[in-house]
């Protein structure tokens, strides 16, 4: 701290003074409009000159300064605090300054957000921006490169305008007010409506991936805002008409509605049946109440029981036809039937995917809360995160038209449950919240800096209280935990995050990989099926050329290679042929990676058949049916002829077979395995032999004979009952009386 004090002596004795007058001069210093906190007397905010910091660059003073504004203390008293409480390792001198920002701002954010209205805050949202804009630069060595504390304040009305339905005008605003994924990543967790820890990164990545991957404020600004918008939305529909109507459980609350505008509805399909009504999600079950305007009584579908539940994208239409992919299936054991929810639209299937993705973020956190074994207080804060992840995705998808897609999804429980080994996340997150204590035990953790940093909050609850959306009775707020903020920690990583990032290193991989395999698929039967013997003639020539030993065409060559295997079962060599194959790919496959050097790989070759119209193809699809149901047919013809055989049907066939099934045993039981094997490869490897191939094609024949002499099993289909009641426990067939007479 020394050095750096010597280092920015000289230049802070030249320009102390203009500092200290522009920060006087400073417009706002975040007082919440005016109002003073709790215990705050009049002559509260006639607080001294603030003195910067000279280890701080400007910008980072202004965040200190107006950090002690609102916690309403001494800088010295925070940096004595800071001194105190925390370990030697974040105090070390080329992380001092960064930390001790961090520090400053999660002790600040944690009293900013106590009120539950901070989000419409102008300077809140100005304030948290500043903060990612000093945790970059926080030392005076980068005081050239640091934005002016100096903020122009923009027009209330003049964001929506100039970004109301598109975000590629941002890279005209200064390129030097903005942020990086890394300090946008470690401040905004530190609220948790903001971002989370495990999606925080997907989440910059969406509000930067118009503006070269640096965040802009006024786009920040337009993310808070909308989410602002999704707040005030939830805590209307958590009115008492809608809850008494649902008859909600105390601890239920309602995250989405849709249906109720009558251009655009949501049908409910079951059979072929469909009615229009109003689809309700809560943090345990969704909720369907058929009509327009009024409402039947709604019926519950489950989303937090173990009911093997089965939510999908469908296809769905009139009168049970598949024409449009816009609906969503649940299906669930306590159900026959499953329910299609239809969500009609013009274009696209935005509105499904929406529903699909909400409806599965509650799904997943209820399983993992059951996999893990949560107990109830870790249950309803994984459940609230999900909840979070919910308001986030929908600001999101409201302001900037974004959808989740593939690893970009803001919900942490569907992005645990697509990354490579999110099982590791979700294990990670399981270990975090098992370490939330009771509220006795949490309090005397305090005492001690190393202790308080393995305190666990239920921070995604907290959030949800002090934004009025559940009940605060059971929520335990400390105050006291001034070092720890949402799920960051001054100065250390949280292992959530490293869970992350190992997940995402295998991500580039899996998107390349997939990326190859959409460019090699091909379209047509007979083009696929050219592809596939080209892929599969190292193996097709191997056979080939062993069917013409077996030919008998050349027999010298048939006799010397019918010598070898002989000798090798003999020998008892036959055991290791397949050890060696491996071993002969695995020393291929190490020669081919030396020889090619990441060389790129020479694409197949194939010979593509004359292209063919729509109605060629139906055709052939038609004849590969009509092939495949053959197979069947005969695959069925075999069973049926072999249930025959064992219930004698044909007393004397069953006779000889049962008495064969018998030597066989026999066999098995006192004949070594070498020479059954060499038993059967001579039987079948000689059998087109010149001295032996009459015999044997007349021993075929005879046994071609005797299997269509045994007859087939009879079979009764049953025709279904159209009377029969979907709700009844009814068998599904009934016997035709014909039979039964």
């Amino acid at each position: 701290m020394e050095n750096e004090n010597r280092v920015g002596k000289s230049k802070d004795e030249k320009n102390n003074g203009n500092e200290i007058k522009s920060l006087l001069a400073l417009k706002s210093i975040f007082s919440f409009n005016g109002k003073k906190r709790n215990g705050d007397s009049e002559g509260g905010n006639d607080a001294p000159p603030y003195q910067p910091l000279p280890f701080l660059s400007s910008i980072a003073n202004s965040v200190v300064s107006r950090s002690c504004k609102i916690l309403q203390v001494e800088i010295e008293e925070l940096q004595h605090q800071f001194d105190s409480d925390l370990v030697d390792d974040v105090k070390q001198p080329l992380v001092y300054a960064r930390n001790f920002l961090e520090f400053c701002s999660f002790q600040a954010l944690q009293v900013v957000t106590t009120r539950p209205d901070y989000l419409s805050d102008k300077e809140f949202r100005r304030l948290m921006f500043d903060m990612m804009l000093a945790w970059e630069v926080p030392g005076v060595g980068n005081q050239e490169t640091a934005a002016s504390d100096k903020r122009e304040v923009e027009d209330e009305d003049s964001w929506s305008l100039f970004y109301s339905d598109s975000t590629d005008m941002a890279v005209q605003v200064d390129d030097k007010k903005t942020v990086g994924e890394e300090s946008f990543s470690r401040i905004a967790p530190a609220c948790a409506i903001v971002a989370d820890i495990i999606t925080v990164h997907n989440l910059f990545d969406v509000l930067a991936s118009s503006s070269g991957h640096r965040l802009h404020f006024l786009i920040y600004d337009k993310y808070l805002r909308s989410l602002e918008k999704v707040i005030k939305a939830v805590q209307n529909f958590n009115g008492p008409q809608l809850v008494s109507n649902l008859s909600l459980a105390e601890e239920e609350i309602v995250l989405e509605v849709d249906g109720t505008v009558p251009t655009q509805p949501v049908l409910e399909h079951i059979g072929i049946s469909a009615w229009p009504g109003r689809l309700t999600l809560t943090n345990h079950a969704l909720y369907f109440e058929s009509g327009m305007g009024l409402y039947d009584k709604a019926v519950r579908y489950d989303l937090a029981s173990n009911l093997k539940q089965i939510i999908k994208p469908e296809l769905t239409g009139p009168l049970g036809a598949r024409l449009f992919d816009k609906a969503v299936m649940y299906k669930s054991s306590s159900m026959m039937d499953p329910a299609y929810f239809e969500f009609p639209e013009f274009k696209g299937s935005s509105r499904r995917d929406y529903w699909l993705d909400i409806c599965l973020e509650i799904f997943h956190a209820h399983n993992f809360a059951r996999k893990y074994k949560l107990k109830e207080g870790q249950q309803s804060e994984a459940l609230a995160r999900a909840v979070l992840g919910i308001y986030r995705y929908k600001a999101v998808r409201e302001a900037f038209k974004v959808t989740s897609s593939n690893y970009k999804t803001l919900l942490c429980f569907n992005l645990a449950e697509s990354l490579p080994r999110g099982d590791a996340i979700l294990e990670t997150l399981s270990s975090r919240l098992k370490l939330m204590n009771s509220a006795g035990n949490r309090r005397g953790l305090l005492g001690s800096p190393s202790a308080r940093r393995q305190v666990i909050h239920p921070v995604s609850r907290v959030s949800l209280c002090r934004l009025g959306i559940i009940s605060c009775k059971e929520v335990d707020i400390i105050g006291e935990a001034t070092t720890l903020v949402g799920d960051v920690f001054v100065g250390e990583v949280n292992p959530l995050e490293n869970a992350v990032k190992q997940s995402m290193k295998n991500i580039g991989r899996a998107e390349a990989a997939q990326a190859t395999v959409d460019q090699v698929k091909v379209e047509g039967i007979d083009t696929n099926l050219v592809v596939m013997k080209e892929l599969l003639y190292p193996l097709i020539k191997p056979m080939n050329q062993l069917q013409l030993l077996a030919s008998w065409k050349d027999p010298w060559k048939s006799i010397l290679f019918m010598v070898f295997v002989s000798y090798a079962i003999i020998r008892e060599w036959i055991k290791y042929a397949l050890p060696s194959l491996l071993v002969v790919l695995a020393v291929i496959m190490f020669w081919r990676r030396n020889v090619r050097k990441g060389k790129p790989l020479e694409p197949l070759k194939v010979i593509a058949p004359p292209p063919k119209n729509a109605v060629e193809q139906l055709l052939i699809l038609q004849e590969a049916i009509s092939q495949l149901e053959a197979l069947i047919q005969s695959g069925n013809i075999i069973l049926l002829k072999v249930r025959a055989l064992i219930f004698a049907v044909l007393p004397q066939a069953t006779d000889r077979t049962a008495l064969l099934l018998v030597i066989v045993a026999l066999s098995f039981a006192f004949v070594p395995l070498k020479y059954l094997i060499l038993f059967a490869f001579l039987e079948s490897f000689t059998s087109n032999m010149p001295l032996r191939k009459i015999s044997s094609e007349r021993d075929l024949r005879r046994v071609r004979e005797w299997w269509i002499r045994i007859p087939a099993a009879p079979v009764q289909l049953i025709k279904p009952d159209d009377k029969n009641d979907k709700t009844s426990k009814k068998p599904i067939f009934k016997k035709e009386k014909k039979h039964e007479e």
